[in-house]
């Protein structure tokens, strides 16, 4: 599945985040920082623009959400510099870094210049890849965790795709950055909303794009969907849903499918939506988030916390490490939020208890409705006897991607591929991404502002306009063109 760092191709179509890519002993240090509980202060960043407490009144929350002052030039509409090769460099070798590269290799005029993973092992078989594809042998980067940063400042890269845990993705986009590389990260972007206002200023002072792949919002289905929501077959768009709801626990206790506990460590640290970006991001492209509406705020529930705690009772011998853990994360987190057109999107998280696998993916409207899992829908005026339909009815409203691409390799059905192909071929033509900081951003708020709000027992939290007032201009996304020639 895709994550933010490497998970597991065990589910078609199911991108998770997960992965490896630094070593044991920073897995520890960081099991030191949960021990001391990292609770909402830790996530905080005292600025203006740090998420709000619990307790906060609603006017607090907006004033928190107010954005700091600008720092450079939108980069909305800047396309990347056109180039006939790509050369990129790849951090984090684990379960998602791993497999990834095998799409980067199988692109032509794109080249693997640098790899990094302070597991030597995964790091010369990755490299091993490189030289199998009859490229030349990358540079590698194995001394410690902090290694990345030599890889960035190398003059011959143009991308840095991030694949590492989710504690690293702050700085090493941000290293990125500075150094002057456009930069891809699995998700979530960052995990602290003082970051994600960070990861803007400092996309729009470098002029370089800062990316979340999202690999979901190229599925195939996802895809269909928004085709037809921007054609108007769904009507005046009304509510959406999406979701990461994904039975995890055999995974985040297996002591080596993970590089460390960092993962289910995460379940020591907050009690929100780890995890909004694989439903958030089809179902804000579906209802142009940041391209002609915005979300304003969000209102957070969570359950108790019981699903990894019995997990372990049940599968974990004595004396095991997790015992010593202590896990506040919700089993089931419910989110609700709001637009500035009045619509409303649900947002679900549940990796501690058993159920199959689901992203939710729905979209309503005034002529009707589309829900996934199973794949089903209703539409007037076609449909008119109050009974689903099958999705395949629908199948000219695929996206030219996935009429060129009808057999694309890679994990996820396919959906992978699409995200490296688009990406890349953005990048040799000289476009403007499909997606941007703002997007990467938005989609990842819900990170800290549904712990916050769960905190507060509900109360609304105000989510920042990260794109400061541009939100209402229509633009393209990932309902692109066909490149012309």
């Amino acid at each position: 599945m895709p994550q933010s760092d490497g998970a597991p191709q065990e589910v078609a179509g199911d991108p998770g985040q997960d992965g490896s890519g630094v070593s044991r002993r920073a897995m520890m240090r960081n099991a030191g920082i949960a021990g001391v509980g990292l609770g909402l202060a830790g996530l905080g960043g005292g600025t203006a623009h740090a998420h709000p407490s619990a307790g906060t009144t609603p006017a607090q929350a907006s004033a928190a959400a107010e954005a700091p002052p600008r720092q450079g030039e939108t980069m909305i509409g800047v396309p990347f510099e056109k180039r006939s090769t790509v050369r990129v460099g790849i951090v984090g070798l684990g379960n998602r870094g791993g497999s990834m590269i095998d799409l980067f290799l199988a692109l032509p005029q794109v080249r693997v210049v640098a790899l990094c993973d302070p597991v030597k092992e995964k790091t010369a078989a990755a490299a091993k890849k490189v030289t199998d594809a009859g490229q030349p042998a990358p540079a590698t980067y194995t001394k410690g965790d902090s290694d990345y940063e030599n890889l960035c400042k190398r003059s011959d890269l143009d991308f840095v795709y991030v694949a590492t845990p989710w504690d690293f993705h702050f700085e090493m986009a941000k290293t990125a950055m500075l150094n002057g590389k456009h930069v891809g990260v699995e998700c979530p972007i960052a995990l602290q909303l003082d970051q994600l206002w960070e990861l803007v200023d400092l996309s729009e002072r470098t002029r370089k794009h800062c990316m979340q792949l999202e690999n979901c919002c190229y599925g195939k289905n996802e895809m269909r969907v928004l085709r037809m929501a921007h054609a108007g077959l769904f009507g005046d768009l009304l509510h959406g849903a999406g979701a990461y709801n994904h039975d995890l626990r055999g995974l985040m206790f297996d002591p080596d499918y993970y590089e460390g506990p960092w993962r289910r460590l995460w379940h020591t640290r907050l009690r929100g939506d780890l995890y909004p970006n694989h439903g958030f991001g089809p179902v804000g492209n579906y209802m142009d988030v940041n391209r002609g509406d915005r979300v304003t705020h969000i209102s957070s529930f969570g359950t108790p916390a019981l699903g990894l705690a019995e997990y372990r009772k049940a599968n974990m011998p004595p004396g095991d490490p997790s015992w010593k853990e202590t896990y506040i994360e919700s089993d089931r987190t419910i989110s609700l939020v709001q637009t500035e057109k009045g619509r409303v999107i649900r947002l679900e998280h549940d990796v501690s208890t058993p159920h199959p696998y689901s992203r939710i993916n729905s979209l309503g409207g005034t002529k009707g409705v589309f829900e996934d899992y199973p794949t089903r829908i209703y539409l007037e005026p076609g449909h008119t006897d109050d009974k689903w339909h099958d999705f395949a009815e629908f199948a000219d409203w695929d996206h030219w991607l996935w009429k060129e691409h009808a057999n694309p390799p890679g994990g996820h059905g396919g959906m992978d591929y699409m995200m490296v192909f688009r990406l890349m071929q953005c990048m040799q033509l000289g476009l403007v991404p499909d997606f941007d900081v703002y997007d990467a951003v938005t989609w990842t708020a819900p990170v800290p502002l549904s712990h916050a709000s769960i905190k507060a027992k509900g109360a609304p939290q105000a989510i920042p306009d990260f794109t400061r007032g541009l939100w209402n201009k229509a633009r393209p996304g990932v309902d692109s063109e066909k490149p012309q020639g």
